[in-house]
């Protein structure tokens, strides 16, 4: 089979699904992550990667994202959380620290963006604190690099490797449950990509690779959507928050 029929074969199998999980009964919600003391680096970029998952797939996305702090219990209405930060953060505290854990345990999605990393890739402030609370909540060494046959590159579109703000490191990084990449981490500035204004003005220069690569920042954001969208076929994804709700001992 061919490059061209594989990926026709796989979006005539995922359409559908997609269609029949998220139709009027469920939104999904890229909801941002809330740090005490941090503030959210790129403020549109949530709501841009939604606008652009709703418009480019049969995924129905709420607008505006809602945002939520990891020790609240409502972290657990939605499996996908977006967390981004550009500078050193305190210690999460130990209630922050569990429900992260809980909720990568009862199937929830962190997609984690570094909004200020260096093209040679040497370590931020943000890289550094968001590395010792990944080693706190997941155990040391947890964190690894994402192989470029790994399935986030073709869960909607194909791409080769990640793309951000900054074209940055050839792979993400991951920590893995159950066979799934249950955390991705991602040193490109994904969100310095998407984030823009109203009138569609964006609000940082993409480099090296201009336009064209602003559009790889953006596939990618879709595919992630679409991959934690897809993590496990056991659990009726319009039930998807009732269940991690009764997982995590919430009403």
């Amino acid at each position: 089979m061919s490059a061209l029929a594989a990926l026709v074969a796989l979006l005539l199998a995922l359409v559908p699904l997609e269609a029949a999980a998220f139709g009027d009964r469920t939104i999904v919600d890229i909801r941002m992550v809330e740090i005490a003391g941090a503030s959210l680096p790129r403020p549109t970029a949530a709501l841009r990667l939604a606008w652009e998952t709703r418009q480019r797939t049969s995924v129905e996305t709420r607008l505006p994202p809602t945002s939520v702090k990891l020790s609240d219990p409502k972290l657990f209405e939605s499996g996908l959380v977006y967390w981004a930060g550009d500078s050193a953060f305190a210690p999460l505290s130990e209630a922050e620290v569990t429900g992260l854990r809980r909720f990568v345990e009862f199937g929830g999605f962190v997609m984690i963006d570094d909004a200020a990393p260096t093209r040679d890739d040497a370590s931020t402030g943000f890289d550094a604190s968001i590395r010792r609370e990944l080693a706190r909540a997941f155990g040391e060494n947890e964190l690894r690099k994402m192989p470029a046959t790994h399935t986030v590159y073709r869960s909607f579109y194909l791409l080769e490797r990640p793309y951000g703000r900054i074209a940055g490191s050839e792979s993400l990084e991951m920590i893995e449950r159950g066979g799934r990449a249950a955390v991705i981490y991602s040193r490109h500035d994904l969100g310095g990509a998407w984030d823009r204004d109203n009138l569609g003005n964006y609000y940082h220069a993409v480099e090296p690779g201009g336009d064209s690569q602003r559009e790889m920042a953006v596939r990618l954001g879709v595919n992630l959507v679409l991959y934690a969208l897809c993590l496990d076929y056991k659990d009726d994804q319009v039930h998807s928050p009732f269940i991690m709700r009764r997982r995590a001992g919430q009403p």
